[in-house]
């Protein structure tokens, strides 16, 4: 079978096609992760665990909607045991699932010196990567008492050789693409040209890709992908083209993207047919300090208040919340 490569774009027929009376889902996905400063480089052993309780409650949250959320959750996460305290009883009765998430400085083995480069774990060697993947599926099916079927690498960062441990580690879905961005001036992969549709990542369709949903909005969203990379040079013209209206990137995701602004995303995710809408948001963020996006009560209000707010929208334009299970029952072989 030839090498699998998750870092190219794929060619148009590998495009996923699901069972008719599947409509449009959309999923939601939490980085489920220890909590650090954003602004230090990354430090190996500077980190905890606090917000992890507060996943409880975001839980019951989602249920509340019938909305059963995603959390791909790192190692630090995975060896607490306010983990399977807050979200195992869920996991277990298929109201949430658990999927991984590879934070490779903070994931044994420790092998490598940590730098920015290396927080892509795509970067490291092949046999490093495949360890630290190995060691962190095994704690997460160790806490939680199921094998994890979703991956998502942190900071967005696939290489070369990951779909190859991905199969044979029984992951059916990867989630790290994030359409629409260029991580490549850190050392990280670019997306810009990777497609929003799900696709298959391989001719056996044993591996499925769910992209992140970013959609450009505006007069100029047509070639959004034409002009966008061209103002990092400039990146306050950005902000000068969305407040005159003319081209906005929309992730679908609470943290620094208003609820109108992402109403107005899932509005052009839908009317372009996505069957699937992925949101994404950082654990940390369900507790006030640990994150630029949520540094009070106030914030942590509006950020349940973002959720109220997309998933009655999503309810009114007839796109049900999906889990992993549902996407899996509905992809067809045609």
């Amino acid at each position: 079978m030839p090498s699998l490569n998750l870092l190219e774009t794929p060619e148009p027929g590998a495009r996923t096609v699901f069972r008719e009376d599947f409509g449009q889902r959309f999923m939601v996905t939490v980085d489920t992760e220890e909590e650090f400063d954003w602004d230090a480089p990354l430090d190996r052993y500077k980190h905890s665990v606090v917000t992890v309780p507060a996943l409880r409650k975001f839980q019951q949250f989602c249920e509340s909607f019938g909305v059963v959320p995603t959390y791909l959750v790192d190692y630090p996460v995975a060896c607490s045991p306010y983990a399977p305290e807050a979200i195992g009883e869920a996991v277990a009765q298929g109201r949430a699932d658990i999927g991984v998430q590879l934070h490779p400085w903070v994931s044994p083995p420790f092998e490598e010196d940590v730098t920015e480069f290396n927080s892509y774990a795509g970067n490291l060697p092949f046999e490093l990567e495949r360890a630290k993947f190995h060691t962190l599926r095994d704690r997460i099916e160790e806490a939680f008492g199921v094998a994890p079927l979703i991956y998502r690498a942190g900071r967005y960062g696939l290489g070369p050789r990951t779909a190859e441990i991905l199969r044979e580690c029984g992951i059916a879905i990867d989630t790290s693409v994030r359409a629409r961005f260029d991580y490549s001036g850190t050392g990280g992969p670019n997306y810009r040209d990777h497609p929003l549709h799900p696709y298959w990542v391989d001719e056996d369709h044993s591996l499925l890709e769910l992209p992140l949903t970013t959609v450009y909005w505006g007069p100029l969203r047509q070639v959004g992908n034409v002009i966008y990379p061209h103002l990092w040079r400039a990146p306050s013209m950005r902000g000068v083209l969305a407040r005159a209206g003319l081209l906005e990137r929309i992730p679908l995701t609470p943290e620094g993207i208003t609820a109108e602004e992402a109403l107005r995303g899932v509005d052009i995710a839908i009317d372009e047919g996505l069957p699937v809408l992925m949101f994404s948001f950082h654990s940390p963020s369900l507790a006030p300090g640990h994150t630029p996006y949520v540094r009070s009560d106030e914030d942590l209000d509006a950020l349940y208040d973002w959720w109220r707010t997309l998933f009655g929208h999503l309810a009114e334009r007839g796109v049900k919340p999906a889990s992993v299970t549902d996407i899996m029952s509905s992809v067809t072989l045609a």
